[in-house]
């Protein structure tokens, strides 16, 4: 099957004016401006309403947490306390909640213009252990690509942690089943649909032995490594009081200053920080709306970048984004570097749909994805200007962010069509609401 995605509006690529050609999965032509494909094609999509970006790829997330968005109890609270108010909370999820959180969050993702999500999920204790296969079924049934992470706790409130104590588990069990899901799951081939990384959780609510024996687990497996870290200064502090040193420290102690890593948040670094994450290859996940919801601080993006670090992007969870929007989430980046950096141009849209799109793809260690380009996979998100924000925008591009693009009008993942006219195909959205706003309340 060969598809034309014919004449768009505007493109994020060069030298494709005239669209791309999509054969099975992959992207094998692009077509310049005022030109037809130079072989037959199957079939053909006018594209001349929309604007086509490539697929955006979300980096960080917890999906579980739809189900505590905008929660009395934790509203206007910054990390620590935020966490100490939701963990209770989070420790009465059982399974029919967990599978409908997943769905939400990959629908709404998927709507955004994602066509890769990642899910830190650490959620994972008895009567929940098959959390990471629930995870997976979500994705595949949807057809979005996923970077699905087998994520853990170890230190509880006994520990003086914050997490309830029936929500942890020990080393043996977390090695044991990170073993069995990557065995089962991972796929390193090109144009994999389904990836497993391995992400201890952060340094006060996971043991340096489980750090370890995960970066050991990454080498044999050949997998990504994912966790928190310098989030906040209050991290800091309980760093250099429980270890002795900062938590850039914990983690080269931890054997994770490599390539295989990326950090969600990445907030309180210093210059020499930046310099150490960059040579090593680490990448950072900018979280910008969960970082301004908790008060917790400003990611340097560009410093991080220029240092040698990937730079990806990622709406975090829906308890502390309160949304799992990522095109939403590009605005928000582009907004709050602007106010970080205190420059209109040293941050443009592009720098943020680079964060969205090839940076990301970097921090996932993938080079298949994140750009439209012959022979990448056949992920684009498609987007009208058909609405009254953007009524007189000039550059289509920019206008999709400066303007505030919300949802998708169509979504391909691997050359088939997931999402069309602004809907997913056979989801009933209606149902999902009412089945997830039902077990939400379970959280009242």
């Amino acid at each position: 099957m060969r598809q034309w995605i014919k004449n768009p509006l505007a493109i994020l690529a060069d030298g494709a004016g005239g669209g791309v050609v999509v054969e099975d999965t992959r992207i094998v032509e692009l077509v310049p401006a005022g030109q037809a494909p130079q072989t037959p094609v199957d079939e053909t999509f006018d594209a001349s309403r929309h604007v086509v970006l490539p697929g955006l790829i979300n980096t960080h997330h917890h999906f579980f947490q739809t189900l505590s968005r905008a929660h009395p109890v934790a509203i206007d609270k910054e990390l620590f306390p935020w966490l100490q108010a939701l963990y209770p909370i989070w420790a009465r999820l059982d399974r029919d909640m967990f599978r409908l959180g997943a769905r939400l969050a990959l629908s709404e993702l998927l709507l955004s213009g994602c066509t890769t999500a990642m899910d830190h999920n650490y959620m994972v204790f008895a009567g929940l252990e098959d959390a990471t296969d629930i995870e997976v079924d979500e994705a595949r049934a949807l057809g979005i690509r996923a970077t699905v992470t087998r994520g853990s706790l170890s230190l509880s409130k006994k520990d003086g942690a914050a997490p309830e104590d029936h929500i942890v588990q020990d080393f043996d069990t977390i090695l044991a089943d990170s073993e069995r899901v990557l065995g089962k799951y991972h796929d390193k081939s090109d144009g994999a649909m389904l990836q497993i990384a391995l992400a201890p959780c952060a340094p006060f609510n996971v043991s340096r032995e489980v750090m370890r024996a995960s970066a050991e687990l990454a080498d044999k497996y050949d997998c990504q490594l994912h966790t928190h870290l310098a989030e906040t200064e209050d991290e800091e502090a309980f760093c250099v009081a429980t270890f002795g040193y900062r938590p850039i420290d914990w983690l080269k102690d931890c054997n994770w200053l490599q390539p295989r890593a990326w950090l969600a948040h990445g907030i309180h670094f210093s210059d020499a920080d930046c310099a150490l994450l960059g040579h090593h290859g680490v990448g950072v996940c900018h979280c910008p709306t969960s970082n301004a919801v908790l008060a917790s601080g400003f990611c340097r993006t560009l410093d991080l970048e220029a240092a040698g670090s990937p730079v990806g992007l990622g709406v975090d969870g829906s308890a502390s984004n309160d949304a799992s929007n990522l095109i939403e989430e590009v605005r928000h980046a582009l907004m709050v570097n602007r106010l970080g950096y205190r420059s209109a141009d040293r941050v443009t849209h592009r720098d943020a749909l680079r964060w969205a799109t090839t940076g990301s793809a970097r921090c996932l260690g993938r080079s298949d994805i994140g750009e439209i380009a012959l022979g990448k996979q056949a992920d684009f998100a498609l987007f009208t200007l058909d609405e009254l924000r953007y009524s007189g925008a000039h550059d289509p591009i920019a206008a999709l962010v400066h303007c505030g693009a919300s949802r998708a009008d169509r979504v391909m993942v691997a050359g088939a069509w997931r999402v069309i006219d602004g809907a997913i195909p056979g989801l009933d959205t209606a149902a999902l609401i009412a089945a997830h706003s039902a077990a939400a309340r379970k959280f009242a």
